[in-house]
C-alpha cells in the first residue's frame, strides 16, 4: 500500500448498492480480496480469506451431518457416458451444462467421460454393489467435492461453472424412511442457514418445472438478497426408487424378497457465501455473519509514538486472552496507517468487531468495542473482557438476523392478479406470494410476462391463496414468486 490519499481511495471506491447492485457485488468481493477471476472463463480462485468462510460452513455442517448418523465418503470428477443414458431426466436437466473428456494421454476414449455436474449415477452404480440386503441399510453418506457445469451466464460464487458443494446420497428401505430423510436435511440446512449465517429462508416445496432433474419431489429454501432477487440456499430431494430401478440397487428386505431401495440426495454450495454477501452487505462493504467470519476481532492500538510501545505490549495480552478463547482475533499495530484507515479498512472487509485500545483506556483498564452492523461504541472492563467480546457477537449475529428478516417483510408482496404482479415486479424489488391453479402453461406465463419464477410452494406462507393469479381458476398451491439468480 502506496500512500494514506490511495489508501484511502481504495476503501471508499464502492459502487452504492441503490446505484447499481451487481457493480457493488463485484467491487466488494474484490477489495475484500475474497477471490479473483482466473484464465478459464467462469472459474474463480477462492483467496484465503474466501475459502476460509467456506471451512467455516464446511466444519459447521460436518458438525451436523455426523450427528445425524451421515459420514463423508469420495467419488470420482469422471463419469462415464452410459450412467447418464440410464436414468432419462436426469441427462435431460443436465445435458446442455455437461463438458465431456473426449481424449485422454493422446488417445481417443472409447466411452466418453463427464466432468462431474452431480454424483447420483456414479454413487447409484457404487449402491448397487455395496447393497445386498435390509441390513446393509440405510446408507447415509456425504460427499464435499467440485462439480462443473458450463453456465453461459456467471457471477462470482453465485453461479461458476466450476463450484465447490456437498452432496449428501442416501438409500432407504421404504418410502417413509427415506421422506424423512429429506425433510429431516432441508431442516438442518434450514437451521443453519439462519441460526449460522443469520440469513432468514423460505421452506417449501419445488413446483414440477423446478425440480431436480430425476426427482419425485424437490424441497428447497430460499433467501432474499438486498436487490430483492432470490437465491435457491439448499435444496433437498426424494427420488423415489427412479434411480434404484435404473442402477439396479435392490436388497433382500426382512421378507426374503428382492426390493428396490428409496433413495434421497441433497446438497448446498458456495452459494451460500454469495448469499451473505448479498444478503447483510451495505454500501461500507461486507458485513460477516460472525460464525463464519475469518476474522471475529480487530485490534488496534491507538496513540502517539511514546505511549505506543505499552499499549501494544498491553494490546498483545487481550489478544493471547482472546485467542485463548477460542475468538478469531487479530492485531493491526501498523505505524504507518492512520488508525482512521483502518477503521474503515476492516469496516470494507465485514469484521464484525472492532476493538480500539488507547492510553488513557489502559490508565482505566477499559477497552472500546464498536460493532460492525450497528456501529454501537462500547466501553469495556479488561478484565472481563472474553466475555463481553462473545456477547457482543452474539448481538451482532442476532442483529444481522433481525435485519435480514426485516427486510425481506418490507419486500414481500400479496398479489391476486397477473397485472399486479408486473406492477409489483416492475416497481418494488422482492417477493410476491400468489395463488397458483398448477397448471405448467400459467406458471411459464407468469415468467414470461413478470421474469419472476416459482420459488416454492412454501409451507407456512403469510395466506392462503383462493384464486390463480394467471387464469382465476382456483388456486391449488399458494406460491413465492420472484426474479432468481
Amino acid at each position: 500500500m502506496s500512500n494514506n490519499n490511495n489508501n484511502k481511495q481504495f476503501v471508499t471506491e464502492i459502487t452504492p448498492q441503490g446505484e447499481d447492485f451487481s457493480r457493488w457485488y463485484i467491487d466488494v468481493i474484490k477489495k475484500a480480496d475474497l477471490m479473483d477471476y482466473s484464465p478459464v472463463r467462469g472459474c474463480i480462485v477462492f483467496k484465503p480469506d474466501g475459502f476460509e468462510i467456506w471451512e467455516h460452513i464446511q466444519e459447521e455442517m460436518n458438525r451436523r451431518f455426523k450427528a445425524t448418523g451421515h459420514r463423508n465418503a469420495y467419488f470420482p470428477l469422471f463419469i462415464p457416458e452410459s450412467f447418464f443414458q440410464k436414468e432419462k431426466d436426469h441427462i435431460e436437466g443436465f445435458n446442455p451444462e455437461l463438458p465431456w473428456v473426449t481424449e485422454a494421454g493422446g488417445d481417443k476414449l472409447e466411452e466418453r467421460l463427464a466432468i462431474r455436474p452431480t454424483s447420483e449415477t456414479m454413487i447409484g452404480h457404487m449402491y448397487s454393489k455395496w447393497i445386498q440386503s435390509y441390513r446393509d441399510l440405510p446408507v447415509l453418506i456425504n460427499q464435499w467435492a467440485n462439480v462443473v457445469r458450463w453456465e453461459k451466464r456467471t457471477l462470482p460464487f453465485i453461479r461458476t461453472s466450476e463450484f465447490l458443494w456437498q452432496e449428501g446420497h442416501t438409500a432407504h428401505e421404504n418410502e417413509t424412511e427415506a421422506r424423512e430423510e429429506t425433510m429431516q436435511m432441508l431442516e438442518t440446512y434450514r437451521d443453519f442457514v439462519e441460526g449460522y449465517l443469520a440469513i432468514p429462508v423460505i421452506t417449501g416445496q419445488k413446483t414440477p418445472s423446478e425440480r431436480f432433474a430425476g426427482a419425485i419431489d424437490t424441497y428447497s429454501i430460499e433467501a432474499m438478497m438486498k436487490d430483492g432477487k432470490a437465491v435457491q440456499a439448499g435444496t433437498s430431494h426424494y427420488l423415489g426408487t427412479k434411480f434404484a430401478v435404473a442402477f439396479d440397487i435392490q436388497y433382500l428386505s426382512r421378507d426374503n424378497v428382492l426390493e428396490y431401495v428409496h433413495t434421497t440426495s441433497w446438497g448446498t454450495s458456495t452459494r451460500l457465501i454469495g448469499s451473505l454477501i448479498m444478503v447483510h452487505g451495505d454500501d461500507r462493504g461486507l458485513a460477516l455473519p460472525p460464525k463464519v467470519a475469518p476474522t471475529q476481532v480487530i485490534m488496534i492500538p491507538i496513540g502517539p509514538p511514546k505511549t505506543r510501545e505499552a499499549v501494544i505490549g498491553r494490546t498483545d495480552e487481550l489478544f493471547l486472552e482472546l485467542k485463548k478463547a477460542g475468538i478469531r482475533v487479530k492485531v493491526d499495530d501498523r505505524a504507518d496507517v492512520t488508525p482512521g484507515w483502518k477503521f474503515n479498512e476492516y469496516e470494507m472487509r465485514g469484521v464484525p468487531i472492532r476493538l480500539e485500545l488507547g492510553p488513557r483506556d489502559m490508565e482505566n483498564g477499559v477497552c472500546v468495542l464498536v460493532s460492525r452492523i450497528s456501529g454501537e461504541k462500547k466501553i469495556v472492563q479488561q478484565d472481563n473482557l472474553v466475555e463481553e467480546v462473545q456477547a457482543m457477537l452474539e448481538q451482532v449475529h442476532n442483529e444481522m438476523f433481525e435485519r435480514a428478516l426485516k427486510f425481506r417483510e418490507d419486500h414481500f408482496y400479496s398479489v391476486d392478479t397477473l397485472d399486479e404482479m408486473k406492477a409489483s415486479m416492475e416497481e418494488k424489488r422482492g417477493f410476491a406470494l400468489a395463488g397458483w391453479c398448477g397448471s405448467e402453461e400459467c406458471e411459464s406465463k407468469v415468467k414470461e410476462e413478470t421474469g419472476a419464477t416459482s420459488r416454492n410452494i412454501p409451507f407456512n406462507p403469510a395466506e392462503t391463496k383462493d384464486i390463480c393469479i394467471c387464469c382465476g381458476k382456483p388456486a391449488q398451491h399458494t406460491v413465492v414468486f420472484a426474479k432468481a439468480y
